[in-house]
């Protein structure tokens, strides 16, 4: 199993990143639609119409997220965090994803970045 660690800096506020991580309206704004999500402790999400699905294991508004991520037929969950902090108007995200199947670990590596973080800096720096 793999361990993917990246690290983004938005030139947005803290609130509109942890809003583009939670609320499914601007999820699917970025490209993560059809979304099921919110920012509740226990709750199940769901990205790109179920192809990412999982639950939310830890929230501290604002600052952390860690959840439960499963795609395809994967036997057990990876894991997810994003830690945010602030400086300004710019929020760093550090994502740290764990438990990644050995054979898909390249192709998630590059789509955190071409459609996940990326789209939501692209989108929040317009």
């Amino acid at each position: 199993m793999k361990i993917i660690k990246q690290t983004y800096t938005i030139k947005a506020s803290l609130e509109k990143v942890w809003e583009a991580l939670t609320n499914p309206k601007i999820i699917e704004r970025w490209g993560g639609g059809p979304a099921v999500m919110d920012s509740k402790e226990g709750t199940e999400f769901s990205l790109w119409g179920g192809d990412i699905y999982g639950k939310n294991i830890e929230v501290i508004p604002g600052k952390k997220l860690v959840q439960y991520w499963y795609a395809g037929k994967w036997d057990e969950p990876s894991k997810v965090l994003f830690t945010l902090t602030s400086k300004g108007n710019t929020t760093t995200v550090d994502l740290l994803h764990e438990n990644i199947p050995d054979s898909e670990a390249s192709e998630i590596e590059s789509g955190w970045k071409q459609y996940y973080m990326g789209p939501i800096k692209n989108l929040l720096e317009k």
